[in-house]
């Protein structure tokens, strides 16, 4: 069976009745909700089932169920304005997968942490104060809270793994969830995972160990597993689902969660210091590595950085990356559908073949340097081999048409840029086209963003890492004091080292490492990162604590490992430019797609 994939298991009383589920139910489609589900059945000779095993509450963890009435919780909804954009007064963002509105100060993501100085004028609201002295006296709280943080999840929304920052709020952190309930689920680093059923209108209280060690989040879905009720009985089940036996799904609606908290003052000093950033811990800033590698001075040295920075990570993290790579550019699409039948095709640095197929009626042939990324096009039935783009094993002037997409700008000097457009075009027959694509220095051309830029807070957000305004801004201010002013080897901070991009931000240099967070049990054989082809999805946080190329070690809350790849981003021109040192070829036509710059050649 397909690893990493949810089967279910049913088991009958007879062979008998095995084989009449299977031949009624094999290939049915159902509607699942608003989904069509089609079933798959497969037999197994023996289910292994696991023992019930009590697992108890984090300790410090108490759920209060039914700690607000209904005619409170409506007022609690009503009191959040979510019409307000008036920054100034209640800090609001709409964030990847939720919208959340702070009270009292706001929470930073780009330090994970609460800028003590600068309160926000508008106080916690006062429908909110008879609900926190009713938590002071009932005693899950000793001081009232001065920051509140207003998430709202729509069904299917979920906030990532993570322990509030030790060093900006006091121990106990207080969440009323309205609305809807949810499941959160508590994480230990040596591996524990206690789901947690959290009912509307309840109050959960974290305190002690599950507030300092233990981190908490909601995997976005549509459904929670959830424990079955009697339908006769009010009580709901809210112990951990980890040994319940009668369990069922529950679609999720929109859930609103308050999480009241109290901004600390002095350092922190809990018995935890390895999850403390008061106590040396690592803290949410992306923290500055030692020895970022430098630009080559030399042939050997761009070699070898290509073969560290390029190479050995595209074999890394070829099954991530080809599982993100399955959406062609419909402009490249147009190029080839243009090709008369019969064609022959050269696709040079293929990935993992999405573009071979597109054109049916010609022979298309790709290569790459990565040997991981040709074995994914064999497996997908397409013609591929190992090579490198400065040395195509193909004739001179035998091809029709090539395509070079997002290739070029790994070549880390302007003489192996070039040389790797020269061998594109000596494939080419006399009157045969080349189409290039290289990612773009200007991720925001004519007033529009690129899909690389395009929600980048949404996109950052749920890192703890993201830029504010005020920092982007920063980045872009840095950008224009650099030397991108001319076509240069390539642009690079001012002791000749390589700098580290921040994902889904303006660039500040051409020359850079792009951080790839590699999906659990993803690598060879396995959020999804944007990257020059516009893609995304939910990334782990930028956690760089050298520059090799390797994986490097996450914080205990995410399993991700961190890769760096070498680009070369060009500037408007640059691509004409350099296309136009190479004899014998014109460039027939040029844009800007999504971020990236395209010229188009053509063989005399």
């Amino acid at each position: 069976m397909p690893p990493h994939k949810p089967y279910a298991f049913v088991t009958y009383r007879s062979e008998e009745s095995a084989q009449k589920a299977h031949v009624h139910l094999n290939g049915q489609h159902m509607e699942c909700g608003e989904n069509s589900v089609t079933l798959y059945l497969s037999f197994v000779n023996s289910v292994a089932c696991q023992a019930e095993v009590c697992v108890s509450l984090p300790e410090g963890l108490v759920l209060v169920e039914d700690f607000v009435s209904a005619e409170e919780e409506a007022l609690l909804l009503a009191a959040v304005d979510w019409s307000s954009t008036n920054d100034d007064v209640t800090a609001q963002k709409a964030l990847k997968h939720r919208r959340v509105k702070h009270y009292g100060y706001e929470f930073r993501y780009d330090n994970n942490n609460v800028d003590k100085d600068k309160p926000l004028s508008a106080g916690l609201p006062k429908e909110c104060m008879h609900i926190l002295e009713r938590c002071v006296r009932n005693g899950h709280i000793d001081i009232m809270p001065d920051q509140l943080t207003v998430n709202q999840y729509q069904s299917g929304q979920g906030i990532p793994p993570h322990v509030d920052t030790h060093s900006a709020f006091e121990d106990t952190i207080l969440s009323l969830s309205l609305g809807a309930k949810a499941v959160m689920e508590f994480r230990h680093p040596d591996g524990r995972v206690v789901p947690v059923v959290l009912p509307e209108r309840s109050l959960l209280v974290m305190k002690g160990e599950s507030r300092y060690l233990w981190s908490h989040g909601i995997t976005p879905r549509k459904f929670d597993m959830v424990p079955a009720c009697d339908p006769q009985s009010p009580a709901v089940i809210t112990s951990d689902l980890s040994y319940n036996s009668s369990l069922t799904l529950n679609k999720r609606g929109t859930r609103t969660s308050l999480t009241f908290r109290k901004i600390r003052h002095a350092p922190c000093c809990c018995a935890f210091p390895s999850a403390c950033d008061s106590q040396g811990a690592p803290s949410a800033p992306l923290p500055s590595p030692p020895s970022p590698p430098s630009l080559p001075r030399c042939h050997a040295d761009a070699a070898r950085l290509e073969e560290e920075y390029v190479h050995r990570v595209y074999d890394a993290i070829a099954s991530h990356f080809s599982s993100t790579r399955h959406s062609p550019w419909p402009r490249v699409c147009h190029f080839l559908s243009s090709l008369p039948p019969g064609s022959v095709l050269a696709d040079v640095g293929c990935g993992n073949g999405k573009y071979l197929g597109i054109n049916p009626k010609v022979i298309a042939v790709g290569c790459d340097r990565s040997s991981a990324l040709v074995q994914i096009c064999a497996e997908r039935g397409y013609q591929a081999f190992v090579s490198d783009a400065l040395s195509v094993p193909l004739r001179t002037a035998t091809c029709d048409a090539c395509i070079s997409i997002a290739v070029i700008h790994h070549f880390s000097t302007q003489v192996r840029r070039l040389a790797a457009v020269r061998e594109l075009v000596r494939l080419l027959k006399p009157g045969g086209r080349a189409l290039i694509y290289v990612w773009a220095l200007e991720q925001e051309y004519n007033q529009q963003k690129s899909k690389y830029l395009k929600d980048y807070d949404k996109e950052h957000a749920e890192n703890h890492h993201i830029p504010t305004d005020s920092a982007l801004e920063d980045i872009k201010e840095a950008g224009n004091h650099s030397c991108l002013g001319h076509v240069s080897e390539g642009n690079q901070v001012p002791d000749g080292k390589l700098s580290v991009h921040i994902n889904r931000t303006a660039f500040n240099a051409q020359d850079l490492l792009v951080p790839w967070h590699l999906k659990e049990g993803k690598g060879k054989k396995g959020e999804k990162e944007a990257g020059e082809d516009g893609k995304k999805t939910c990334l782990a946080p930028d956690t760089v604590q050298d520059f090799s190329s390797g994986p490097q070690s996450e914080p205990e809350s995410s399993p991700a490992a961190v890769f760096h790849r070498y680009y070369h981003v060009f500037q408007q021109g640059e691509l004409e430019q350099l296309c136009g040192q190479v004899s014998g070829v014109k460039v027939q036509s040029s844009y800007h797609d999504q971020g990236n710059w395209c010229v188009m050649l053509e063989k005399d």
